[in-house]
């Protein structure tokens, strides 16, 4: 289900589901009495490691935010 969401979206990147919250939990985002995830944004290497985690992220400017992130990261 996820793979034909990423493709009609043409995204190029994996789609991950998280229902139990596993990786959730994993990434620290889901405390105990907190139903949803943290809106936080990873910033992940090729390699795998984090490079940065954004605990401020702002819905209105999120997609400029990253834009400029990532451009900091990868100069």
């Amino acid at each position: 289900m996820n793979k034909k969401f990423a493709e009609s979206l043409g995204a190029d990147y994996p789609i991950l589901s998280d229902p139990e919250k596993k990786v959730a939990e994993a990434y620290g985002v889901v405390h105990p009495g907190r139903e949803v995830a943290e809106r936080w944004t990873f910033y992940i290497g090729k390699d795998g490691k984090i490079l940065h985690v954004d605990r401020q992220v702002k819905a209105q400017s999120a997609a400029e935010d990253v834009v400029s992130k990532l451009k900091e990261l990868n100069p």
